[in-house]
């Protein structure tokens, strides 16, 4: 039986270990069922998800197990449209819908991720989740209260000690101190500010001194010597991505798989030319030639409908050019990058790899 150092995480939301399985596209129900059975926290990514998909994933998990699970929501406010930007920016991208033969007069699609509102909080309320887990802040005080009346567990990401301590304030049960170098979006939203974002191993023990409820690491966490880490500098659980999405669940897009097993462990970087909001992935054509942060790309979530049509003309060959390549700066250190796992093998692994490790110490 493993003795896991802190257990202040698994008793609030009933798990045997303190490993949550991060809410990503291309985790789904599969992904979330082994990491349960194995006793971690699976979680859905919900954002892009319309209601009928979450409740389909939610019964298909409960019909094959009974543990908890996470459900993640995204708290942005929707922009208002700006025309002339919109404008100015699909400009940007004129040569390559030349090059590739699209229509560049055609509309463009729109990009959605769904912020948490009154239709989402009421889906919440139906399916009654164990845990519910927020990005870019907290929803509306009201539609809060009536998450934490289900029963539900409330955790949110920050990215700095002012935003952990904002959280705590405003009623989250525990924080996800996510580093600089986790893969996906930034999870900022005190501030835009990405020079003075700071690294996983330098947040976690500030986030663990100035707040009282649990604290979780994310972002450069991988394998045991991670774990192990974590729970050094005070962190109650850990929160693992990108290593995910190496498992045989993962519903990733093979030329995505395929940049995951051969880029080199430097190859990430953050950027915006996808959704408008900074962002960690594997560095491809457009990142390159556009810069990855560009100042004038709409705002989230609109900055990626003007790709949509030049990843439907190259995705299906194999390109990996105008696709999101999500991925932690740990990517290569995942035990799935050598060999297939399942997630539930996946988590047992890292149990049994940390479990090791304590006892040869």
């Amino acid at each position: 039986m493993t003795q896991w150092p802190d257990s202040c995480f698994t008793d609030l939301v009933g798990i045997a270990h303190p490993i949550i399985q991060a809410p990503m596209l291309g985790a789904g129900a599969p992904m979330m069922i082994g990491v349960a059975k194995a006793g971690g926290l699976g979680s859905l990514a919900c954002a892009t998800l319309t209601l009928d998909a979450v409740r389909a994933e939610v019964a298909a998990f409960r019909e094959a197990c009974d543990q908890p699970f996470n459900l993640n929501f995204f708290c942005h406010q929707a922009p208002e449209p700006d025309e002339a930007r919109a404008r100015q920016w699909k400009s940007l991208f004129k040569d390559y819908y030349r090059e590739l033969g699209v229509d560049y007069d055609a509309p463009t699609p729109v990009s959605s991720r769904a912020p948490f509102d009154e239709a989402t909080c009421a889906l919440v309320e139906e399916l009654r989740p164990p845990v519910v887990s927020f990005h870019f802040g907290l929803p509306a005080p009201h539609l809060l209260a009536r998450v934490k009346a289900c029963g539900a567990r409330v955790l949110s990401s920050a990215t700095t000690v002012e935003e952990a301590q904002w959280l705590e304030r405003n009623g989250c049960d525990a924080i996800i101190a996510m580093g600089y170098e986790a893969g996906g979006h930034r999870a900022m939203f005190l501030s835009n500010e990405l020079t003075t974002q700071i690294g996983t191993f330098a947040l976690v023990p500030q986030i663990v001194d100035a707040v009282s409820v649990p604290v979780i690491a994310a972002g450069g966490i991988a394998d045991a010597r991670g774990i192990a880490a974590a729970f050094a500098l005070g962190a109650s659980a850990v929160q693992i991505g990108t290593a995910y999405l190496f498992c045989l669940q993962a519903r990733l897009a093979r030329p995505h798989y395929r940049a995951l097993r051969e880029a080199g462990s430097s190859e990430t970087a953050l950027t915006n030319l996808f959704t408008g909001r900074p962002a960690r992935g594997i560095v491809n054509r457009v990142m390159r030639e556009l810069g990855p942060i560009n100042p004038q790309a709409p705002e989230f979530p609109l900055a990626g409908g003007v790709l949509l049509p030049l990843k439907a003309k190259t995705e299906p060959a194999g390109s990996t050019d105008f696709i999101n390549l999500w991925a932690g700066q740990a990517f290569a250190l995942s035990p799935g990058r050598s060999v297939e796992l399942s997630s539930e093998e996946l988590t047992r692994k890292l149990v049994d790899d940390y479990t090791a490790r304590s006892t040869c110490k």
